[in-house]
């Protein structure tokens, strides 16, 4: 198996609301003819929404799961500022800030929020990983 990620998909309540939410961030919808889920290109890998029963469904597991379900998505901003603009305006959009950015003990500027699925992402600034110009994260060795 090679070491990479091809897609995260996400489970949601309400796939157009969910949609319209990333809509809003700026991002741009590819497979646009897919019916019943919304993808996004995000660098060198895929992001896609599907809806949660559906989801559960497919993957022949219940869906019961509720709170932290153990996972975090991260988001790497070029700048300190970044971070702050990306938190106001995911706050505006309807998500909840979890924990406001601040000065983190591996020496960048992060905070969390929950998407309109509860899903929880990290908006981080690390001085240490070059993000390039298409938005791929270069970790250094």
């Amino acid at each position: 198996m090679q070491q990479r990620l091809s897609l995260i998909t996400l489970g949601v309540r309400d796939l157009a609301k969910s949609t319209a939410f990333f809509e809003s961030l700026g991002w741009k919808r590819s497979v646009r003819d897919a019916s019943g889920v919304s993808f996004f290109q995000c660098g060198s890998i895929a992001f896609g929404l599907f809806p949660r029963t559906d989801l559960a469904k497919d993957a022949g597991i219940s869906d019961d799961g509720a709170g932290f379900e153990g996972f975090s998505i991260a988001y790497n901003t070029r700048s300190k500022e970044e971070v702050d603009q990306i938190l106001d305006q995911v706050q505006s959009l309807g998500a909840e800030i979890v924990k406001p950015a601040e000065e983190v003990f591996w020496g960048g500027y992060s905070g969390y929020f929950r998407d309109l699925d509860g899903h929880l992402w990290e908006v981080a600034w690390n001085p240490g990983f070059e993000i390039t110009g298409d938005g791929a994260v270069i970790l250094p060795d």
